[in-house]
């Protein structure tokens, strides 16, 4: 299976100075599921995306690459 690059919910945590443990207590899930996120092995539903935009303050389509 390939690695493509499907969010940038990592890079968007580094630019926010923010956590993936943060991150995962405001979300009320493990930090581990973050990670996932973060490494695109897996990825958030859109409701959990649209709460992640809302936590670091932007747009949610800041956090999905071009591709």
């Amino acid at each position: 299976m390939d690695n493509k690059q499907l969010n940038r919910i990592k890079v968007v945590l580094v630019e926010k100075r923010r956590t993936g443990v943060w991150l995962a207590e405001q979300l009320g899930v493990s930090s581990v599921t973050v990670s996932k996120w973060c490494s695109n092995t897996t990825q958030p539903t859109l409701q959990t995306l649209d709460r992640i935009a809302e936590l670091l303050e932007i747009d949610k389509r800041e956090l999905l690459t071009g591709n």
